[in-house]
């Protein structure tokens, strides 16, 4: 299958039960971005709680996308633009203010990097803040201070039953007007009519321009089943419930036993040929990288052999107009380290660990030079590469070694 988009739940499923991301799923998700493939959180945070993961991801540098409000915003990572959005009409406020002073209900919303309550002591509420790293303001008549449409209003309370209620309540007799998630037992949200994370998907893949079938998606919540059932493949967590399983296409490992990144490395990385190396799509995501600061391009990728180019211009040249130590060495790490991610299995990453060159002659500005990268050990614990630096006409400027660690995930 040629996957284009990996769509990700949050909490539950990016996340282990101690909301954090461990050091296989950054890896594994990192590692399919720089195979070109595009990876996109939905989650029902904020987008301000979503921002932190997204940046330890590095959704930033490969263009990756943030859906937050369970759907109702989807925003693209690297610079904030907002793809898609639909929000609650302020007029449906003063209603679902009735109800919940009615019924007792804690009533919630975000306001950029804040939770604004009618009960800010409510431990929910403050749970709420403290995961998404927000602050708290406490609001008694919330419909006469909302400056904003808001994307979600949260009815918080512990009384099950009664969130239940008043959510089939809601479903029957505002049908059209404004949609309702149940995602935890004591939250009921309030989102905009048509708002879910299979629509924002639907958006994102539009906007992409490619097809549902080359989407994988991952989840654990009954948020999670229309997205699930939408996506070429779908998969759900051993801890999602039983309505989530029975609508995926296979169910992986806990998010305590990094059940994301197993079901990436089989759906995806198990599956990954050679000759599928997207060169292409690694030199375009790599500009704001040290890769693409210094202009260096994938030219040919295989198990025996990884080949790039680098200018020797102003970005890479010593003061005197040749070609510098530092930048030849940085050119062939970066050859050697996707070598080894080319000989690596699934569940393994790789970290540089030492790197020594001998440099032979000089290149001057205005050439390009070629790095030529050869295995010369491939073994469980550690890769060893030669790099040798050529001139445009195939003089020799450096002969280098570069060994790489490889490292099992923990899982």
């Amino acid at each position: 299958m040629n996957y284009k988009l990996i769509v990700l739940d949050v909490d539950g499923t990016l996340l282990n039960s101690n909301r954090e991301l461990t050091k296989r799923t950054v890896q594994t998700l990192r590692r399919v971005q720089q195979m070109g493939i595009k990876v996109a959180l939905a989650s029902g945070r904020p987008t301000y709680g979503i921002l932190p993961i997204a940046r330890e991801l590095d959704l930033g540098v490969y263009e990756g996308y943030i859906i937050s409000y369970n759907g109702a915003q989807v925003m693209a990572a690297k610079d904030g633009q907002v793809i898609f959005e639909r929000r609650i009409d302020p007029q449906m406020v003063p209603y679902l203010e009735k109800k919940a002073a009615k019924m007792g209900f804690t009533m919630a919303y975000y306001d950029g990097n804040e939770v604004v309550s009618t009960d800010i002591e409510n431990p929910h509420v403050r749970d709420e803040a403290e995961m998404n790293g927000m602050t708290l303001r406490q609001d008694d008549v919330i419909s006469l201070n909302m400056d904003d449409w808001p994307a979600e209003i949260m009815l918080v309370s512990d009384d099950e039953e009664a969130l239940s209620s008043l959510e089939q309540h809601m479903q029957r007799h505002l049908n059209g007007v404004m949609d309702t998630i149940h995602s935890n037992p004591y939250y009921l949200e309030i989102v905009g009519y048509q708002v879910g994370k299979s629509h924002a998907m639907s958006a994102l893949v539009q906007k992409m321009g490619i097809q549902m079938s080359e989407v994988l998606a991952i989840g654990d919540g009954e948020a999670d089943i229309n997205m699930i059932q939408m996506a070429g493949t779908g998969v759900a967590m051993a801890n999602a419930t039983e309505g989530v399983r029975r609508c995926a296409d296979f169910t992986t490992l806990s998010c305590d036993q990094d059940g994301a990144a197993l079901a990436i490395e089989k759906a995806i990385m198990e599956e990954v040929r050679i000759a599928d190396v997207p060169i292409d799509a690694m030199n375009a995501q790599s500009g704001s990288t040290l890769m693409g600061n210094l202009g260096i391009q994938y030219t040919f990728a295989s198990a025996e052999r990884v080949e790039a180019t680098m200018p020797v211009d102003h970005r890479t040249r010593q003061p005197f107009g040749i070609l510098h130590g530092g930048a030849t060495l940085a050119l062939a790490e970066t050859v050697a380290g996707l070598g080894s991610m080319i000989a690596c299995q699934p569940d393994e990453f790789v970290v540089g660990m030492q790197v020594s060159g001998n440099h032979v002659s000089s290149a001057h500005e205005g050439d390009t030079v070629r790095a030529v990268c050869t295995p010369v050990h491939l073994g469980r614990s550690s890769h060893v590469w030669n790099v040798d630096v050529f001139t445009s006409t195939d003089k020799l400027v450096s002969s280098i070694r570069v060994v790489n660690s490889v490292m099992k995930k923990r899982g």
